[in-house]
């Protein structure tokens, strides 16, 4: 066990906290609400912190190689489950996105063996605006602004349109090695 490896387990650990948060402040502008988006906001930003520090230290892990990719999924998947119960996000949306996970996630895990894909930068721009999209509809903004909700829909279809055309890219790439 090592700090990278830590900060990785501390993503984890919080994702529950922030779902358990987002159910009991689900009416708005409850302290709830806003201390489930400052979690949020907390683990999202010590997704590239874990593994920065990892390599400047020559601490790179196969721990941390697999525990940091289930992170990230635990945490957007688990929200967007939640925020889809809520009625917050379509179900669609979550659907889509978690299949595309699944599938990215499955493939890497059957040719492991045979040939190791990286992140690519689309997946990479994938996974952040995933993370702002979330953010942007946990944060009650609405109940002072009601046009945020075009703003949410915005980050939303953003996205969507980035989870799709990574996907698209990480097969075809894949197909190609």
């Amino acid at each position: 066990m090592n700090i990278p490896n830590s900060i990785t387990i501390a993503r984890i650990a919080l994702v529950p906290v922030v779902v358990f948060l987002l159910l009991m402040g689900a009416e708005g502008n409850s302290w709830q609400r806003w201390l489930a988006l400052f979690l949020f906001i907390l683990a999202i930003s010590t997704d590239g912190l874990d593994g920065s520090i990892a390599r400047k230290t020559n601490r790179v892990t196969n721990l941390g190689k697999i525990l940091d990719p289930i992170a990230d999924k635990a945490l957007i998947g688990g929200l967007l489950l939640t925020l889809s119960y809520l009625g917050e996000i379509a179900w669609w949306i979550t659907v889509l996105i978690l299949a595309r996970e699944l599938a990215v996630t499955l493939y890497r895990v059957l040719v492991a063996s045979k040939k190791v894909i990286s992140a690519s930068l689309s997946g990479k721009l994938k996974t952040i605006f995933q993370g702002i999209a979330v953010g942007v509809v946990i944060a009650p903004i609405e109940i002072w602004f009601p046009l945020w909700i075009y703003f949410e829909q915005f980050t939303l279809l953003v996205a969507v349109v980035l989870t799709v055309v990574s996907g698209v890219r990480f097969f075809r790439a894949a197909g190609r090695k």
